[in-house]
This record gives C-alpha cells, sequence and structure tokens, in this order.
C-alpha cells in the first residue's frame, strides 16, 4: 500500500516528490514506488457563510443576528475546486493505505489538511511530517521520522477554534453594525484593534504642543562642544534663561578636559530578513505597500525560484540550511552580486549565533536566496529592487562586522559641562555589501534626543586648558509623534504592547510569542482590506484614518478595539494546543461572548453619518453617491451598501509630468481619459501621451519584450565566441 503525502503548496510537493522518487505526473499528483504526492494552494477548505445554514441569513437583518450555528459547516473553496477533487480522488483511491500530512508546521497548516480530511470523510491513519525547511536532508531525516498524526490531534482542535471564534464574532458583529447603521461597516479581532491604534497616534499629534528647548555649544581647540547637564545627562533645556546665563558665564573662561575616553566597537549586520522586516524595508526604500512586497517576493519564490519561502516569521536559519550556503553564494554570484558573492563562496564560512540557531526558526527560515541560478535580466524592476533587498542582507550577516574606535571627550568651564563624540572606522566589513548607506534597523523615535555630531577629533589629554574660540546658543522646538506609514504600521501590529490598556505581563508575554495583531501571513491582506474598505487613506506615505473610520470607532464595542482580545484568545488557544483546556469550553465563552456583543450594538445609541456624500445620484438606484479616496484612487461609490455601485474618477499613475516630473493623476471622464499633474497643472490626453512616448524611445510593447528576452536566452545558450566557434565547427582535423 501506498502513503498519499499532502504538502501546503506545489513548490513544497514538488522538493518530496523529488527526494521521494515520485516522478510519474498525475492530475493533481506525482507518484512513485511507495508514495503519492499532491498539494493544496493553501486553503482548498473554509467555514461556510451564513446562508449554508439557513436561507434567511441572505438578507441582512438586524432580528436574524447573532448566528449561531449548532455544528460549523465546512465549504470548498470554488477558485480551487479542481485540485480539491484532485486531493479527493487520490485520497481515496484502493492502494493508498495511509495519510502523510507534510502542510507547513504550525496551528493554520495542520488546519490546511484537517478540513480536507474532514470534508472528505477520510478515516486513513494518518502519520505527520514536521519539519522547518525544505532542503533535500531536512525532508528524508523527516520522513525517517515520521510522528504519529493523533499526537497534533490537539493542535487541530486549537486552529478550528480559532477559525470558529473569529467567524462568530466577526461576522456577526459586521453585519449588527452594518444593518444598525446602514453604512458598509465591518470590525475584527485583528483589524479594529489596528484602526484604533491609528486613532490614537492621531489624537496624540492633535493633542500635543510643542515646547521650546534650548542647548548650548562653544568651539575650542577646533572641536565643537555641546553642552550636557549634570544631573539628567540632556542636552537640552528648557529654561531659557539658564541657557543664556551659562553663556554669559563662558566669557573669558577657559575649556578644561576632564577625560578622554577611546573605546574599540563593533556592530554586527542586521539580521536576516523575515516577512515583515522585508515589508518594512520596502516601504521605506521604494514606498511600497506590505501588499506588493508580498506579492512581488511571491513572483521571486514560484515563478523565478531565487528566494525562499516569503511567509516566514523567523529571521534565523537551521544548521541543516546552513550547510548548502556556498551552493546560494554561487548562485547569487551574478550582476553587481558576483565579485563579493564569488570572493565569499571560495572562504570558509563562519556561521553565529545571530543568525543560525535552530531553536529560533519557526514554520519555516528566514528569507535568503536559492540554490537556483539567477537570471537578473528576466526580472522587472520591482523584482529586481526586492532580489537586491534579500541579497545584500545574506551577504552581509556572512561578513565580519564594521569595527570602529569612538572617542568621548568631556569637558568643563564655568558650572557647565561639555562633550564632544568622534569616530575613526577600522574596518568596513558588512557595510561593503551596501553601495549606499541605507541600513534597516529599528523605527526611529522621532521625538527622541539628538546626541552631538561626531566629528574628526584630534589628540587631546586630560586636564589640558583650551581657550573657548566661540559659544552659540542653539534653539529647537519638540516634535509630536509621527504619523504612521505601512512601515511604522507593520512594526506596530507586530509588537502593540505600548497600545495595551491594561499592563498583564502573560498578556504582553503571550503576544510577544504569537508575533502580535495577525500574523506574517496575514497583516499585508489587512492593511489592504483597511484601505479597500475606506477606513483609511494615504497621503504620500502617510496613513490618516477616515471620517467613515473615526465614526466605527465610537459604535464598536470597546473590547473590539484592544489588543487584548488577541492576547487573551492566544492564552486559551495555547492551552487546547496543549490539551489543557477543551475546544468546546473555550467556543461556548465565544458564544456567550458574541452574544453581548450584539446586545450592546443593538442598543447602543450612536448614529453614523456620511461625510463624503455628494450631489451626484447613483445611476443604479437613484440615491446620493459618496466620494471615497482609495490606495490609489479616487471613487465614487453608492451608500446602500445593497446596490453596490462605483465608478473610478482619477488614479494615481507611474507617468511623469513631462514638466516637474512629478507622477501625475489619470482623469477618467469623457471619452478619452487624460493625465494632470496636480502639481504644476499640466494636462496631457492618453493619445497624445503615448505619441510622445513613442517618440522619446518608451513605445516598446510586450510582444518587443518577449522577442528581447528569448534572444537574450538563445545567446546565454551559445557559445561567447560565436563567429570563432563557427569557423572551428568547419574544420575537419584528420586523426
Amino acid at each position: 500500500m501506498k502513503a498519499l503525502v499532502i504538502a501546503e503548496k506545489p513548490s513544497v510537493a514538488r522538493d518530496i516528490a523529488r527526494v521521494l522518487h515520485c516522478e510519474k505526473k498525475l492530475d493533481g499528483g506525482m507518484e512513485g514506488r511507495d508514495y503519492i504526492v499532491t498539494w493544496a494552494l493553501g486553503h482548498l477548505v473554509t467555514l461556510a457563510d451564513p446562508e449554508a445554514y439557513d436561507k434567511k441569513y441572505v438578507k441582512w437583518e438586524m432580528e436574524t443576528l447573532p448566528m449561531m450555528p449548532d455544528k460549523m459547516k465546512l465549504v470548498v473553496i470554488p477558485q480551487t475546486g479542481k485540485q480539491f477533487r484532485a486531493v479527493k480522488a487520490l485520497l481515496f483511491r484502493k492502494d493508498v493505505g495511509s495519510v502523510v500530512i507534510a502542510t507547513d508546521a504550525g496551528r493554520e497548516g495542520e488546519l490546511v489538511a484537517r478540513w480536507i480530511l474532514e470534508i472528505t470523510g477520510c478515516q486513513k491513519p494518518i502519520k505527520r511530517l514536521w519539519i522547518s525547511s525544505v532542503t533535500d536532508k531536512a525532508i528524508r531525516e523527516g520522513f525517517e521520522h515520521l510522528r504519529d498524526g493523533r499526537e497534533y490531534d490537539n493542535l487541530y482542535r486549537a486552529a478550528a477554534a480559532r477559525a470558529e471564534a473569529d467567524w462568530l464574532v466577526g461576522i456577526n458583529a459586521t453585519r449588527a453594525l452594518t444593518c444598525k447603521y446602514n453604512a458598509q461597516l465591518s470590525c475584527g479581532r485583528v483589524q479594529t484593534p489596528t484602526l484604533a491604534m491609528i486613532a490614537r497616534r492621531e489624537q496624540e499629534i492633535k493633542e500635543f504642543v510643542p515646547k521650546e528647548y534650548f542647548g548650548l555649544t562653544l568651539k575650542a581647540a577646533g572641536i565643537r562642544w555641546s553642552w550636557q547637564d549634570k544631573k539628567s545627562g540632556s542636552y537640552r533645556t528648557f529654561d531659557k534663561e539658564r541657557a543664556e546665563k551659562l553663556k554669559k558665564e563662558l566669557e573669558g573662561k577657559a575649556l578644561t578636559v576632564t577625560s578622554v575616553e577611546k573605546v574599540s566597537k563593533k556592530q554586527n549586520a542586521p539580521g536576516l530578513y523575515d516577512l515583515t522586516e522585508l515589508q518594512r524595508d520596502a516601504s521605506r526604500r521604494f514606498g511600497y505597500s506590505a501588499k506588493e512586497t508580498l506579492n512581488i517576493m511571491q513572483r521571486l519564490y514560484e515563478n523565478h525560484k531565487v528566494l525562499t519561502y516569503p511567509r516566514t516569521d523567523s529571521r534565523y536559519i537551521g544548521k541543516d540550511v546552513a550547510e548548502t550556503l556556498k551552493e546560494r553564494l554561487k548562485a547569487c554570484a551574478v550582476g553587481p552580486y558576483r565579485k563579493l558573492a564569488g570572493t565569499l563562496a571560495m572562504k570558509p564560512i563562519h556561521t553565529n549565533a545571530s543568525f543560525v540557531d535552530d531553536k529560533k526558526v519557526s514554520d519555516h527560515h528566514a528569507i535568503i536566496p536559492t540554490e537556483q541560478f539567477v537570471d537578473l535580466s528576466h526580472m522587472t524592476n520591482e523584482e529586481r529592487k526586492i532580489y537586491d533587498l534579500v541579497v545584500r542582507r545574506f551577504l552581509a550577516v556572512l561578513m565580519p562586522p564594521f569595527t570602529y574606535d569612538e572617542t568621548t571627550m568631556k569637558a568643563e568651564a564655568g558650572e557647565g559641562i561639555f562633550t564632544a563624540r568622534g569616530k575613526i572606522v577600522q574596518s568596513q566589513g558588512w557595510k561593503e555589501a551596501y553601495e549606499t548607506e541605507v541600513f534597516s534597523g529599528e523605527d526611529e523615535d522621532e521625538t527622541a534626543e539628538e546626541l552631538p555630531k561626531e566629528q574628526k577629533l584630534p589628540e587631546l589629554k586630560k586636564g589640558e586648558k583650551l581657550k573657548i574660540e566661540k559659544t552659540e546658543l542653539t534653539a529647537g522646538k519638540t516634535k509630536p509623534p509621527a504619523r504612521f506609514n505601512e512601515a511604522t504600521l507593520l512594526s506596530a501590529m507586530e509588537n502593540p504592547v505600548k497600545y495595551m490598556e491594561s499592563r498583564d505581563k502573560t498578556y504582553i508575554r503571550t503576544l510577544g510569542e504569537t508575533g502580535g495583531l495577525g500574523t506574517v501571513a496575514t497583516r499585508a491582506d489587512i492593511i489592504d482590506k483597511l484601505f479597500k474598505s475606506f477606513l483609511m487613506e494615504k497621503k504620500g506615505k502617510d496613513i490618516y484614518i477616515t471620517s467613515k473610520a473615526r465614526q466605527l470607532l465610537g459604535l464598536v464595542p470597546e473590547d473590539l478595539k484592544k489588543p487584548e482580545l488577541t492576547a487573551s484568545w492566544e492564552l486559551k488557544l495555547g492551552k487546547i494546543a496543549r490539551g489543557e483546556l477543551k475546544q468546546e469550553a473555550f467556543l461556548s465563552s465565544i458564544r456567550g461572548y458574541t452574544e453581548e456583543l450584539i446586545s450592546e450594538i443593538k442598543t447602543a445609541d450612536g448614529t453614523f453619518r456620511h461625510e463624503n456624500i455628494t450631489g451626484k445620484k447613483c445611476p443604479r438606484c437613484g440615491k446620493f453617491l459618496l466620494a471615497v479616496n482609495g490606495k490609489n484612487s479616487k471613487l465614487l461609490v453608492c451608500q446602500d451598501r445593497e446596490c453596490g455601485y462605483r465608478e473610478t474618477l482619477s488614479r494615481t499613475t507611474n507617468a511623469r509630468c513631462p514638466n516637474c516630473h512629478k507622477k501625475m493623476e489619470m482623469i477618467v471622464k469623457g471619452e478619452e481619459e487624460t493625465f494632470v499633474c496636480s502639481t504644476c497643472g499640466y494636462k496631457e490626453k492618453l493619445s497624445a501621451f503615448k505619441k510622445r512616448r513613442e517618440k522619446e524611445g518608451a513605445g516598446v510593447n510586450k510582444r518587443d519584450v518577449a522577442r528581447y528576452l528569448n534572444q537574450q536566452k538563445k545567446e546565454a545558450e551559445e557559445p561567447i565566441n560565436n563567429a570563432f566557434a563557427a569557423a572551428l565547427s568547419g574544420l575537419k582535423l584528420d586523426k
């Protein structure tokens, strides 16, 4: 009898099939002597919509809420129905005696496979492949040590409980709010606290009152010295009179050097990328949204096969992957990375615990290059940028630390202490992997106090007296907290502790261990959904909540706005996974909580008013349309959620204005679209734009690009010196 292996995605299935020698291709699978390998496409099965339980739920009415099915139903997702049918057919083959679950090693991965088995009614024995990477070695060892599937029954119960709880709370609360206020209002355990964090930041900015502060600098021995408060160590004071008094006291005084400290320091490279960190960097560097970065990464993983699995929350690799680093270096030693990657590949690889740690690898290891040969010419500009980020970070961690000598001098004059800082670089180390000084770090606190600037310092000794050449009073104003952009919002979702009202240590630890609000795989979709439902909008890179969101936060029950709800759930789901809490007990409490939520919404006395209503009527239902800002467009949408009419007025494009070179908007009005520059007022019809671009040499169509790429591929397969090779091929030499 054969075992059917169910992987989570086709790429992993291909890797497993190769190791297990499954070479015969089937419809939705691959077959070998002992195994058949098939795959899901993420989830093939999901929880049914409300109308599947009762026809009365087709219409959204407050009287039918809350919806509490006795038993949750599963349905096949229509878009991936073909693959589901292929998996089902293989499950019930007579020569298949057992099933090996090879989906991702985690809660959600367990759910992907178990729901397939549940909806098909398959009762065959289950084994579990539990590996954190998909190298050949890891797969072979995993299959040599397959575990009994029953060991993961509690993990499945926790996964199913999470899905059912989100359904009960999210769908019921969304319907209740929408019916109560006759507006398209949605809420959920993750998206609503995310909105609340943005609203809180906006409130902090609104209430912020800037305070003027003062500093004192002086010049002596060609060095710029900064005054430092003796007690607090701060370089600023809010007392102007004190600063002026200090300045006056320095007149005719000498500066006495009290200490000269030289310290050799080293700085290791930033850690390898997980998805969230990559999304943050791509947002900072290129202005890409979290969703855009994920989609680009997916292409580099699935189509080009040059980067590893994107949806990871680990910034480490395991020891098994560390053994393949030389092959990965050789594969990416092309183009701008040829010299550096080639040099590293020639030397012994030095790994350390800063990026190699089996214990810190979760379901998947960090994002790194694969062993696949890279052809940069086949990548789009966007793909090149993301690939460049990953490769340079990968090269950086394999290089020595950045080392420097830091000198701190302190001196006294009158009642004041003054500081000067300097740095001498000893070795660039990992910074050589970067062409520009742009490195990802934690999000900078714009309200933090600046340290004195580093400068080149001469040799001075303790006790030296220096003549004060110049004194200067400096002034500035405190800054409000920065508005969220996608990079900083991702950080806040990953670590929402500072937005918690309670300081419960258990909740704080739970959120830290489970990755905060959402997961690496879902955060991009959550942010995208908030834009598409017009709860958030962008102005430049900054994110603002809309009037709709502000009103929603005033109407939604308090609990749903807090990260503590996720912490509380994750705590209980962890107990279910460990067998310490019954799934039924958790879901019973969720049902009670849902009833309380719906009752609170029903009896609330709030109102919702459309502040963006226009004078234009909907061509379908005759109600007035609402003006909304999408993520990259301006639209008119019908206020009646059942009508659903929408029309695009304009959208932001990548086309640049020929006058000021800013991005232009495309106005969708009349017979032909028109490009308009909002900066300088330039206008140009689409047809005129195309003609101008053709004259400038930019009128290349997709067919031309495909022809060029095929030619490049053909030339790459031929000898480099074609003419010489052709001449030699004509020679006939006697033996």
